[in-house]
């Protein structure tokens, strides 16, 4: 369904992305794992259009994406829940769904039946659904990020450190979110700093290190491998990936 082959990104003169290569089947659960600074959000960017590769190609279903605007790559079928949320903190939060469907805005009972599949999937949404937005705790907020990507019914759903901020308890949550999303035929790719609960239930996983992949595999087998349990699990000393 995805397949980013060989990419580079820069911001100005860093160079952030150095010849990334991935892809996502239709139906799995991806991750990539990295620490701050890895080049993860760099690439989720660069996927959905608002940073232009300066090499590579990346396509989706078969048609190349990196020359296109953002609002095509999202008429295509790709959604983003971004780091840190972004909700829209001063509206409430119904306008936060309805602004999901913008492509969709003229088709009035669309976005109502999607509102509804979203109150369905998340009951504290329809309790808070006239309440600001920025007024949520961080698990709602989080909800609601998720809800409002999937309402433009998207064939790939990119999650971008969806547990950051957020107990231990909520973030058992969204990942049991994000294995039901997969079971009703979405596919998933997971950009996640919490390596051991992203490769638990990740089909496939890669380890992005200073814009590079070192490292890719089953998620089972990431899990297992003794230089991501040194640098991401906490067992032994961690140390610089070899080139």
């Amino acid at each position: 369904m995805l397949t980013v082959k060989s990419v580079h990104s820069y911001y100005e003169s860093i160079h952030a992305l150095k010849g990334v290569s991935l892809h996502v089947l239709k139906g799995e659960i991806v991750t990539l794992v990295g620490a701050n600074g890895a080049g993860k959000s760099t690439l989720v960017k660069t996927i959905c259009g608002f940073l232009r590769p300066s090499r590579g190609e990346i396509f989706f279903d078969n048609r190349p994406i990196h020359i296109l605007p953002v609002e095509k790559i999202v008429e295509l079928g790709i959604a983003v829940v971004p780091e840190g949320r972004q909700i829209f903190a001063s509206l409430p939060v119904e306008v936060n769904l309805e602004m999901g469907a913008f492509l969709y805005r003229k088709d009035r009972e669309y976005v109502q039946k999607m509102k509804e599949e979203m109150f369905e999937r998340f009951p504290i949404l329809r309790k808070r659904r006239n309440q600001l937005a920025g007024t949520l705790s961080g698990g709602e907020q989080q909800m609601l990020a998720i809800a409002r990507a999937l309402m433009s019914k998207p064939k790939l759903v990119i999650l971008d450190e969806p547990s950051m901020g957020l107990a231990p308890l909520v973030v058992k949550e969204v990942f049991t979110i994000i294995q039901e999303l997969r079971a009703e035929g979405k596919t998933i790719l997971l950009i996640e700093q919490n390596a051991r609960a992203a490769l638990k239930i990740a089909d496939r996983g890669y380890v992005l290190e200073t814009g590079k992949v070192v490292l890719e595999g089953t998620g089972k087998a990431l899990l297992e491998h003794s230089e991501v349990q040194r640098a991401y699990l906490g067992r032994g000393t961690p140390r610089i990936w070899e080139a």
